[in-house]
């Protein structure tokens, strides 16, 4: 596998988590409005509340995702350019030519975190037995 095809692969993946992480909560909301079980299981929701709080750390630690520091550089390795700033940063820039400083992302990520904290306490997860 060449390091640019690496890199592709990484980026799906990161691209999978962020979407997991931003439409589990909507998930929860909804899914429990509609009965749906699988968005109270525990491990699922221990999942998605661990992955926005890392995310959130991270940026007010300054940290860019390892996910992106090794997409980078994989497309380094590959001859290519690597991101200038974070995931999310580059491919907002990229679609909607927003620039920001760290501390904005930092803040959303924030209250995104606190609004799945919210989910938490309003919709419990239950243990599968």
């Amino acid at each position: 596998m060449t390091y640019q095809a690496l890199a592709d692969a990484v980026l799906l993946l990161h691209f999978g988590i962020v979407l997991f992480v931003v439409l589990g909560l909507p998930a929860v909301i909804i899914g429990n409005r509609a009965g749906w079980a699988w968005v109270n299981q525990f491990a699922w929701r221990l999942a998605h509340l661990v992955a926005i709080v890392v995310v959130a750390l991270q940026a007010w630690l300054g940290q860019y995702c390892p996910l992106t520091i090794l997409e980078s550089w994989l497309r380094v390795q590959a001859g290519g350019a690597g991101y200038t700033g974070s995931f999310i940063e580059h491919w907002l820039q990229s679609v909607l030519y927003y620039e920001a400083p760290l501390w904005v992302f930092a803040t959303i990520y924030t209250a995104f975190g606190l609004m799945v904290a919210w989910a938490w306490w309003r919709y419990p997860p239950r243990s599968s037995k």
